[in-house]
């Protein structure tokens, strides 16, 4: 069974980097695909990264990984500013992130108008067969 919870920024607004990683990779260890509104600073995908590296072993085999952005488009100068503004005061709520299990997400494939999330079956008894199914989102 596939399964997806959708952590609000609010939840690990208050938190420190660490924890926030910590909750995240807890969360994916137990087979779920977070969906994150909003995104992790820089250093703390890459320390997401760095701590999943460390604790791939038989069971767990790694995350993926995609971090989806509203368009950054030079719309003018006043409406920077006020982009500028609302990242300030309101944090990175904008876009989502997407971190899954290695072992049941295979690729993460975005373009402007669609997600695939390509996902294969768990393997519960080593006998489970490869199942390719994908959702789509905007």
């Amino acid at each position: 069974m596939l399964s997806l919870q959708f952590v609000p920024y609010h939840e690990i607004e208050e938190l420190g980097s660490a924890r926030r990683v910590k909750k995240l990779l807890d969360i994916v260890k137990q087979d779920n695909i977070v969906l994150l509104q909003g995104r992790l600073k820089k250093e703390e995908e890459a320390d997401l990264i760095a701590i999943t590296m460390e604790e791939i072993d038989n069971k767990f085999k790694g995350i993926e990984l995609a971090v989806v952005n509203p368009d950054k488009k030079t719309d003018g100068i006043i409406r920077n500013v006020k982009q500028n503004m609302v990242n300030l005061l309101l944090g990175d709520r904008q876009g989502f992130t997407i971190i899954g299990p290695a072992s049941i997400v295979k690729d993460i494939k975005r373009d402007p108008d669609k997600i695939q999330l390509y996902t294969e079956e768990a393997k519960a008894n080593g006998k489970g067969n490869s199942v390719k199914g994908r959702k789509k989102g905007t």
